[in-house]
């Protein structure tokens, strides 16, 4: 398996690995937008592929603290095509994506997610950290909302609102 920067030209491949991952077209119209979105930038879109084809998606978009100027991410979405999911792909998109930001300088990655899964990849719940979420989540999915340091001492350091992209800005991409 590799794992490269998507580029212009592998946007209807990335939204095919969207459409095939969610079984529709919501998150691949987010994508779109998300890639589209000024606001959103610097982004990092990365494709995993098996031979040519590709199987996997992660992209991650600027956010800003409202208290802060640390450098933050967050992840949204993680897709892996169905018959290639539970092998693997969608932690080494993360790891991957992860180890690019740290070089940029980023400091924090935030994810809604679940949380089976983020924490093993070192993910831990960011409200009791002092991190709100851009819409308020409700308690029994209080521990969906995470983050990641990727520079130390930063959580503890800095705290606030996470204010994300224009496109990512709507509540229905906030319920868990």
């Amino acid at each position: 398996m590799d794992i490269r920067k998507a580029s212009e030209s592998d946007l209807n491949d990335v939204l095919l690995v969207e459409r095939s991952a969610f079984g529709g077209n919501n998150e691949a119209e987010l994508v779109r937008e998300l890639l589209e979105d000024p606001t959103a930038k610097p982004l990092l879109s990365l494709l995993a592929l098996k031979g040519d084809r590709p199987v996997g998606h992660i992209l991650f978009t600027k956010v800003r603290l409202s208290n802060s100027s640390q450098k933050a991410a967050i992840l949204a979405p993680l897709a892996v095509v169905p018959d290639s999911q539970k092998q693997g792909i969608g932690g080494k998109l993360i790891e991957e994506g992860l180890q690019l930001l740290s070089k940029s300088g980023v400091g924090l990655v935030f994810v809604l997610g679940y949380p089976e899964y983020y924490p093993r990849h070192g993910f831990q719940p960011a409200g009791r950290l002092g991190f709100e979420a851009t819409y308020p989540i409700p308690e029994k999915n209080a521990d969906a909302w995470m983050v990641r340091e990727l520079s130390a001492g930063v959580i503890g350091s800095v705290r606030g609102k996470v204010i994300c992209a224009s496109a990512l800005n709507k509540p229905e991409y906030w319920r868990e």
